[in-house]
């Protein structure tokens, strides 16, 4: 219900209606895979938690451009930062919170198990989205030319893709490191819910 109003919120005047849509697409796409997948293969109510917190992380980005997010322009004017680092925290949350999907997944239907070749895997899936997104900014720049700026968000920095790039791998270390324990407990408590019933 919340998601459902931030995303209202966010429709409501964006600063720009095509990088609304660019940011907000996909949240969308994410929902549907959800509602889809939703009776054959229910997550957590960890994972869909964390989801959520992902979706309002780019609804509030979509509304405000990253690099426009008001509270975030005070902490570069009250710290001297040089940027907006809203696009950072995007970009974290683009590694930390599919970390806890793709670890869900992967335990749950493929023969890995907790520790080793996991560790690794869950990283590399989060490089490899993160990597896809910047591939797909840059086509959109390429098909729109200056339309895309306020998607790409870079403000200046030559090395923003790479930022990008190295933050969803800080993200998906952190998520590992910090929720993994946590992530398993909620899915003991989701595996004997669905042996009860």
């Amino acid at each position: 219900m919340l998601v459902s109003l931030i995303f209202l919120w966010s429709g409501i005047n964006p600063y720009d209606r095509f990088t609304w849509i660019l940011e907000v697409f996909p949240a969308v796409i994410g929902l549907a895979a959800l509602a889809l997948t939703y009776r054959r293969f229910p997550l957590t109510t960890f994972s869909y938690t964390l989801i959520a917190i992902h979706m309002v992380i780019l609804m509030i980005g979509g509304h405000y451009t990253y690099a426009k997010v008001p509270f975030f322009d005070w902490l570069r004017d009250s710290f001297d930062l040089g940027r907006n680092h809203y696009d950072r925290l995007g970009h974290l949350a683009q590694g930390f919170i599919p970390a806890i999907l793709a670890r869900e997944i992967l335990l749950r239907l493929s023969p890995l198990r907790r520790g080793g070749f996991l560790s690794l895997l869950i990283p590399c899936v989060c490089l490899a989205i993160s990597a896809f997104y910047e591939l797909i900014e840059w086509w959109v720049a390429l098909a729109t030319g200056t339309a895309a700026e306020a998607f790409l968000g870079t403000q200046g920095d030559v090395w923003d893709t790479q930022s990008d790039m190295a933050m969803a791998l800080l993200g998906s270390l952190l998520a590992l490191l910090t929720l993994s324990n946590r992530h398993d407990k909620a899915m003991a408590v989701l595996a004997e819910g669905r042996e009860k019933g």
